[in-house]
Order: C-alpha cells, then structure tokens, then sequence
C-alpha cells in the first residue's frame, strides 16, 4: 500500500467516526424531546396573582394608572339668534353663558378634574333663518374646533346647526326644543330641556288643574299656534292633552310673521271657547294681546305654552296691561327654592336688572350640565376626555340630582339623565302668569306668597 493510500484510508476512519457520534447525538436530543414537548413563550406584562379564599376572586397587580391630562382652556361654541326678529331671546342665552361660564372658571375652579381647566365661550349669531344658522356653526366650526356646543334655540335652526355638528362629531347640547330633533337617530346630541310637546301638555294639564280646584267646567277649547315645526309640535301635545279629557276643540294655525291677527280673533270669538291655548313666539304674542283686548274677547283664560312671548319681561313691557294674566309654560323654573338656584337668580338680576326666563334658564342648567360631563370623562376616559365618543359616552352616565349637582338644582324636576336619543327622561316644565304687572310662578309649585289668578277676572262667568 502507498503512504497516500494509507492516509486516506485513516482520513475515511476519521470521517466514519464523526459522522457516529453527530448521529449518536443527535438521538440523544431527539430522545429528550420528545419527553419534554418545547414551549414558545411571550412576554406580554408582568402579573402577581393573589388567590384569595374566594375561589373565583383574583387580584391583579400592577394596575395601570392613567393620569387625566392637564387642560388649559375648553372651547364651549354657543350659536344663537343675535340679531333679528329673535335677538330677544339670543341675546339673553348669550348673557346667561358669560354668567355662567364665570361661575364655573372663577367660583367652581373649572374642570377639576382636567387640572382645572377653563372654559372659553367662542359664539356665532344664527341670524334669522336655517340657512344663517347653518354658515355660523360652519364657520365656528372651523375657525375655533370646539367639542361641544349649544344652541339655537329657534328649532328650525338648530336642526340646521345639527347637520354640522353630527357631521364633525362634535357635542351639541340643544336649547331647541321640537320633539324631532331627538328623532333624527343622531349620535352627539342632547337635550336637558323639555321637549316642545311637553310644553302644551303642561299648559292644558295647569288650566285643568285649576277649573277642577274652582269647580269649573271645560268644554270646548281653541289651539292657536304659528306655524313653525316648533309651534306644529307644542300645539300637538296641547291637542293629544284635550283629547285623552274627552274636550273639543279646534286648531288654528298662522305665519309666524304674522303683521295681523284680527281675523284669528274673529275666528276665536265665533267659536267662543271656555279656554284659548295659545303657542307664539314674542312678537305675535305682543300682537294677539292686544288684538284680544281691543276686540274685547274674553275667554274663561288664555294658556301660552312653549316659553316664548306674553310672560317674559319683553313681552310685558312691549305689551302693558295687555298681558295681565296670561300664562305661559316655561323649561325653567326661577322661583324654585334650591341654594343654587336662588343664588344663580339673584346673580342675573343684579348684573342684568330683569328675572330670567326661558331662554337664560336653558343655558343655565344646559352649561352646569356640560360641566358634569367634562369631569365625567376625566374620569372615564382619562386617556383621551375630549374624544367625541368619550364624551358622549359621560353625558349619558350622568344622574344628577339636587344632592349631587348644581345643574339639577337648576333645573325644574330636580334631576337630569339622558336616554339613548339625548333626551333628558326627567323632563320638566313649570307655569309663570303676569300678576300686576310682573311674571311670578304659579305651577305646580307657585312661588311663596303668590296663588294662581284663575279664572280671568273680566271672564263674565267669573261675576257670577
């Protein structure tokens, strides 16, 4: 044999044996396993389990802490009629929103729980049409991006403001009140106010209440009403009212731009009812008055119903004596007795010199409200409180009571919580009539002091 040959016979040795022992090993590491299957782990968190003597009773720790952040300034729209045939009413929602938003920024120390936030009232006029209305909240909209905003009061307009606001997921929280604005199946809207239907059943329920207490007898009625979607829906609940009372009536409805109202007094006098339910807005109010009293028609009483015209300071010093006696339903009560209530009162009357009414008491309970919601979603959502759905998801978890929150002391029932559609389910109203010349409250709960004047004192029936 060569030496070569030798060598590579001793290199095939060499190669044999190495390859045995790799096999050799191999078998081993096959062997172990398949004893003891491998196992892929992950690492999500670190978690110490506590057992306690509860079998089904687990502790979890470390829990994670989310601190809310801390908020300079929240941006709160407010759109209202300005200007035009309804400044009166935007005007006054505009000056309960500064009051309001000073109580909460500089008494209550803004949104506790956002490091004390403060609110910023940003506002838009919605003018005199849907159209108008519309452009403002687009504008607000874009030029100042505030989560929530509240307006329009004039119902037309405010469904015009809606479009906008559900379209860029923002917060409106309505002083609108037609029953359809809840019924649109929008998802960021809400209501604490009475619904418009509410306020002609409240108007027939306070003049039944009080024929049955002077044991008088109703019988026939008249519904008068302009005829916007806010007037159509207060007149219909007045309507369902006097049918579930077996009472007849008839319905007469008019522009709400109405210059002369004469022929619907002659309409009203022909049909002579025991009672009028009257649903305006304030210068038809102004206009009915004293159409009714020139003409001389006199009703066993007249109801208004809707919170605008013929009880409020305006209406009264634009009317006079015309006035005298009248009703009307309001969403606010200024006479209930509670702390803050009486305080919030007291507050506008010294600032603005007058009592207010129906479109100053909506934004009243409407902004606290808003307040209760932004410390809500602190709580609930501190990652993100200010998200559309955040915020949506704390109006709806709110129950407030007189015990628990300054905006259901406000507010005529006492309580506020909101069903799916945005509507508050504890809904309210309260009656204010014109005694001597002055707006006082007179039902359920007239105000210390004062008792309805019912009937009316120049009713013939009532000399005898």
């Amino acid at each position: 044999m060569s030496l070569l040959t030798e060598a590579q016979t001793k290199t095939t040795a060499i190669i044999i044996v190495s390859v045995v022992i790799i096999a050799i090993i191999a078998g081993v590491a096959v062997y172990y396993a398949s004893q003891k299957p491998a196992q892929t782990v992950t690492v999500t968190q670190t978690q110490t389990v506590t057992k306690t003597a509860s079998p089904t009773t687990t502790t979890t720790s470390p829990t994670k802490t989310v601190t809310p952040p801390k908020i300079k300034e929240i941006k709160i729209g407010l759109i209202e009629p300005l200007t035009g045939a309804h400044a009166v009413f935007g005007q006054e929602a505009k000056e309960a929103a500064e009051l309001i938003i000073n109580v909460i920024n500089n008494e209550l120390g803004g949104i506790k729980n956002l490091g004390g936030a403060k609110l910023k009232l940003v506002v838009a006029d919605a003018g005199e049409t849907p159209e108008q209305a519309k452009l403002a909240a687009e504008k607000l909209v874009a030029q100042e991006h505030p989560p929530i905003i509240i307006g329009a009061y004039i119902s037309r307009m405010t469904a015009a403001v809606a479009e906008v606001t559900e379209r860029e997921k923002i917060i409106l929280v309505m002083d609108g009140l037609v029953d359809s604005l809840t019924e649109q199946g929008w998802k960021y809207v809400f209501r604490v106010a009475p619904k418009a239907s509410a306020h002609g059943k409240s108007a027939v329920d306070f003049v039944l209440d009080m024929a049955k207490k002077k044991n008088l007898t109703i019988k026939k009625a008249a519904v008068i009403h302009e005829d916007s979607i806010f007037g159509t829906y207060v007149a219909q609940g007045a309507e369902k009212e006097l049918a579930k009372y077996g009472i007849d009536y008839i319905v007469e409805a008019y522009p709400y731009d109405i210059s002369d109202v004469t022929p619907i007094v002659s309409k009203l006098m022909d049909y002579n009812p025991d009672i009028v339910i009257s649903v305006p807005y304030f210068h038809d109010a102004v206009l009915l008055a004293k159409t009714i009293k020139e003409m001389g028609f006199h009703p066993m009483f007249i109801a208004g119903a809707g919170g605008c015209g013929y009880t409020d300071p305006d209406s009264i010093k634009a009317a006079g004596e015309a006035v005298e006696w009248y009703t009307n339903t309001y969403s606010y009560n200024p006479a209930r007795p509670t702390e803050w209530n009486k305080k919030i009162v007291k507050m506008f009357e010294d600032k603005y010199g007058k009592l207010p009414t129906e479109a100053a008491g909506i934004i009243f309970y409407s902004l606290m409200t808003v307040k209760e919601a932004l410390e809500k979603a602190a709580v609930l959502h501190p990652e993100d409180p200010l998200n559309p759905d955040n915020l949506r998801d704390a109006f709806l978890s709110l129950d407030l009571t007189d015990n628990n929150s300054i905006a259901a002391q406000l507010y005529p029932t006492g309580h506020i919580k909101f069903a799916p559609n945005g509507d508050n389910i504890y809904a309210g109203t309260a009656v204010i009539q014109v005694i001597n010349g002055k707006p006082h409250v007179v039902w359920p709960d007239p105000e210390p002091g004062i008792q309805p004047v019912f009937p009316r004192p120049d009713w013939p029936g009532a000399k005898g």
